[in-house]
C-alpha cells in the first residue's frame, strides 16, 4: 500500500480533489544534486547501467521537489541496444548509432530483447522501490515503437527523420517487420519492469510529430495497440509529442492516460479523449518566467483541466538551465490548488 496514491487514482480515472504532479526529466541536470552523482559515472551510458546511481537520482526529485511520483532514471535507447544495436551518447549531439539499420539483413540480425539484455534497469527499479519505502508510485517507461524505429534507422537524432520515413514509404513490409520486433521487445521490457516494481508505465513517442495521420495510423497505432492490450497489470500512459493528429486514433487504444504537449489546447483534448485521464501540458519555458507569471499560467492550466481526471506535468522534459527553485515553485502551485468539484 502506497502512502501517496494520488497519481494512481487519477490515472485510473478518478477526479481527485488535489491534483498529482510529476515532471518529465525531473531526475536530471536541473538539480545540482543530480550533477554531483553524474560525475561518479564514466559516461552517460555507464550512468544508466549503474543501478545504485540510477536509483539515487530517481529518488532525488522526490525528496527535493516533493513530486507525487518517481520515474526510473534510464534512457529510451535501452531497447535498441538490448536488441543488438549499441549506441553512443555524444555531448551536445545526443545519441549516435555506430551501426544502424540500412537493410533487411540488418533487421534479421536483431533479436527480441529479454530480461538478461536490460537487467540493470530491473535492478535499478528494485533498488528504487526498496528505498522509496512505498511513499509514492514509481513510473517505468519505454520509447514507443516508432520513436525507437526512427533512431534505429536514422542512426542519430534528426529534425526530419527523412531516412526513417523513407523506409515507411519505400519498404513498408520490412518496416512492419522491424516495428514488430521492437514491439515484442517493449512488451517484454514493460512487463519485466512491472514485475520488478513499476506501478505505472509511460510510452514516449517523442517523434510522433514528424509523421502524418495516415502514417501514424498505419505504422504506430497497431503496435501501440498490441502494447496497451498486453499491459493489464498497471495503468499505461502514452505521450505522442507534437501529435495533434494522433489524438482521435489514440482515443481507441486501451491506455489509461494521454500526455499532452504544450501546443494542444486542453479543450480539444478533453473533447477528443473523453474516456482518458489527461496529463500535461505546461510549456517548460514557462519556468524561465518570474514567480507571478508562473503562478498565473499554472493556475490557468489547472482550471482548464478542473473537470476531468488529470495529472499535472510539463508538455515535455525540463530544460537543464531552468532554476531548481522555479521547478519547486511549479510543484508547490499545483499542490496548493484545490478543485471546485461542483
Amino acid at each position: 500500500m502506497l502512502a501517496n496514491e494520488l497519481l494512481l487514482k487519477a490515472a485510473k480515472g478518478e477526479i481527485t480533489p488535489k491534483i498529482p504532479v510529476w515532471l518529465m526529466r525531473q531526475a536530471g541536470r536541473v538539480l545540482p544534486e543530480y550533477r554531483a552523482v553524474r560525475q561518479k559515472a564514466r559516461d552517460f551510458i555507464n550512468f544508466v547501467k549503474s543501478p545504485e546511481l540510477a536509483a539515487e537520482v530517481t529518488i532525488q526529485p522526490v525528496d527535493i521537489l516533493n513530486v507525487d511520483a518517481a520515474i526510473i532514471f534510464s534512457d529510451i535507447l535501452v531497447i535498441p541496444e538490448a536488441m543488438g544495436l549499441p549506441y553512443l551518447m555524444q555531448e551536445e549531439k545526443g545519441p549516435v548509432f555506430p551501426d544502424y539499420i540500412q537493410s533487411e539483413k540488418d533487421i534479421e540480425k536483431l533479436h527480441v530483447a529479454t530480461a538478461n539484455d536490460y537487467h540493470y534497469v530491473l535492478d535499478a527499479i528494485q533498488l528504487t522501490k526498496k528505498h522509496l519505502q512505498n511513499r509514492i508510485p514509481l513510473i517505468g517507461f519505454s520509447g514507443a515503437p516508432w520513436t525507437l524505429f526512427a533512431y534505429m534507422t536514422e542512426g542519430k537524432g534528426s529534425k526530419t527523420f527523412s531516412k526513417s520515413k523513407k523506409w515507411l514509404y519505400s519498404n513498408p513490409e520490412a518496416s512492419h517487420q522491424l516495428l514488430q520486433k521492437i514491439t515484442d521487445s517493449i512488451i517484454h521490457y514493460l512487463k519485466d519492469q512491472i514485475k520488478s516494481g513499476a506501478d505505472i508505465v509511460q510510452l514516449f513517442d517523442s517523434w510522433a510529430g514528424v509523421l502524418n495521420k495516415e502514417l501514424y495510423d498505419t505504422f504506430c497505432i497497431p503496435y501501440l495497440k498490441q502494447i496497451c492490450n498486453a499491459i493489464s497489470e498497471v495503468p499505461v500512459i502514452i505521450f505522442p509529442k507534437d501529435g495533434h493528429f494522433t489524438l482521435q486514433s489514440i482515443s481507441s487504444l486501451n491506455c489509461n492516460v494521454v500526455s499532452l504537449d504544450w501546443t494542444i489546447e486542453p479543450e480539444i483534448a478533453i473533447k477528443t479523449l473523453p474516456d482518458k485521464t489527461l496529463q500535461g501540458n505546461a510549456d517548460p519555458c514557462l519556468l524561465y518566467a518570474d514567480e507571478k507569471t508562473i503562478e498565473l499560467h499554472t493556475f490557468k492550466m489547472l482550471k482548464k483541466f478542473n473537470s476531468v481526471p488529470y495529472i499535472a506535468n510539463l508538455g515535455h522534459g525540463l530544460y537543464p538551465d531552468i532554476e531548481k527553485e522555479k521547478v519547486k515553485l511549479f510543484v508547490e502551485i499545483v499542490h496548493s490548488y484545490t478543485r471546485s468539484l461542483k
